[in-house]
């Protein structure tokens, strides 16, 4: 299957600051065709993510540091929470963003966030066995774990030694 004349047209005006940037603003993904620098340039960085929050991919390392580009992208989609990095680990409000899509993230954050209750227990409404990653601490929590076992079962075998036990929680594996 030949590459689409989008991706040629990208390679060939890969260091075009004026083509990369209208380029992104009708397809964000074909960041992935420029040149290192246009995707450390902020404005076509942000122009991308935009018009697709994919395209937080291809970003440069150092502007998936920059909140209002990253932000762009995790508030719509939760997962590309995943490309975050520095001290964005550590933005509660950012996290909180992407679980209010997918509890999924859960698995990328800080052990901090891990051990924040209401951080935990967002992702659990969203994805129950997303427990599995929650602080020892939260794996025994009786209200988040009666959330995770309402919704799945099979988030049980996640739980924290005590909360097995409980009378209640066992009343909703059985």
């Amino acid at each position: 299957m030949p590459e689409p004349i989008e991706n040629i047209n990208m390679r060939k005006n890969a260091s075009n600051r004026e083509y990369v940037l209208k380029t992104v603003k009708e397809n964000g993904k074909l960041l992935d065709f420029a040149d290192d620098t246009m995707k450390d340039d902020r404005e076509i960085a942000y122009e991308a993510v935009k018009n697709n929050p994919e395209a937080l991919e291809f970003v440069s390392d150092r502007l998936k540091e920059d909140r209002e580009i990253v932000y762009e992208s995790v508030s719509k989609l939760g997962w590309t929470y995943c490309y975050a990095k520095g001290d964005l680990l550590k933005d509660r409000e950012l996290l909180i963003s992407g679980l209010k899509i997918t509890g999924q993230i859960l698995y990328y954050s800080i052990p901090k966030m891990r051990d924040d209750k209401e951080v935990v227990k967002l992702a659990v409404e969203n994805k129950p066995i997303i427990i599995k990653y929650a602080s020892s601490r939260l794996k025994n929590d009786k209200e988040i774990g009666l959330i995770a076992m309402q919704k799945d079962k099979s988030s049980f075998k996640f739980l924290g030694e005590d909360l097995k036990k409980d009378e209640e929680i066992l009343a909703l594996n059985s």
